[in-house]
């Protein structure tokens, strides 16, 4: 079976956990020479062992690390054809009033401004090939209000979304394709990371999220990350050359309306209510 992205260069931040290291896997799976940027040295490491892609040490929030991530997968490998702005962390939530602008800031700068650097420092490189994907991850709650905890976290997902739109619009004239991807409850450890459990402790709790996740959207499981991956290699790849400013939506079904078994008692309930005034 050919690999369906032989031959191109990619570039995935927050490459050492979670759904950012399953594309890393499966990028590399699928043939692509793979450089990918985290903050977490010893992580990164192993992961490049562990898959034979390149790790660089980075922080998305700032431009200068982006600028070095992209140099370095342009230097080692001559080329860039695929970026997945995939960094971001939780935010704090809580009510309107109590939000920390200081919070609020940096939630934007890490999940928006993050992705715009890297963009920005692309995109010479893949107008200049006539050919590109950049993947950003966003999220279900850019859709959807209630679906995350934290407003700053949902408004700069939001943002993203957006942005991917406004560049798509742009590049895509030059051959560069942009878009998004918005997950919905994929079972990793950033949900324990977003109540301050550390790492190790973090990734305990998944098994216990897949369960309660399972109950959450018309497909009766959790979303795993294999589900975000596989979605990837899709937009990554030339079988996604016409799909530009698209944001695909992968949630089992989460935001599009209630579950058949939970509106059908409703649906009865009002059944009764027009039976009682026949009689």
């Amino acid at each position: 079976m050919a690999k369906r992205l032989r031959g191109k260069v990619a570039l995935v931040t927050g490459g050492t956990s979670g759904i950012g290291r399953r594309i890393v896997e499966r990028f590399v799976e699928e043939g692509a020479s793979v450089v990918f940027s985290g903050r977490r040295l010893s992580l990164g490491k192993a992961v490049a062992k562990a898959t034979g892609a390149h790790f660089v040490e980075a922080d998305v929030a700032l431009e200068a690390h982006a600028k070095r991530a992209v140099g370095v997968a342009r230097k080692r490998f001559g080329r860039l054809d695929v970026l997945v702005n995939n960094a971001g962390g939780p935010a704090k939530g809580g009510r309107v009033e109590d939000v920390s602008l200081e919070a609020f800031d940096r939630a934007l700068t890490v999940h928006v401004g993050g992705a715009l650097a890297h963009m920005k420092h692309a995109a010479p490189i893949m107008r200049a090939q006539a050919a590109g994907s950049v993947i950003n991850i966003g999220s279900v709650a850019a859709h959807r209000a209630g679906y995350s905890s934290s407003l700053a976290y949902a408004v700069a997902k939001a943002a993203l979304v957006h942005l991917s739109r406004c560049v798509a619009m742009e590049l895509g004239e030059f051959g560069v394709r942009v878009n998004s991807i918005s997950p919905g409850g994929i079972a990793t450890g950033i949900f324990g990371k977003a109540v301050g459990l550390d790492d190790a402790a973090a990734e305990k709790t998944v098994a216990d999220i897949k369960e309660q996740f399972a109950k959450m959207q018309a497909i009766p499981r959790a979303g795993v990350t294999d589900d975000i991956a596989h979605a990837a290699v899709y937009l990554a790849s030339d079988e996604a050359g016409f799909v530009n400013g698209a944001d695909l939506v992968i949630d089992g079904g989460l935001i599009w309306g209630r579950r058949f078994s939970e509106s059908a008692p409703g649906v009865a309930a009002m059944k009764e209510i027009f039976e009682r005034a026949r009689s």
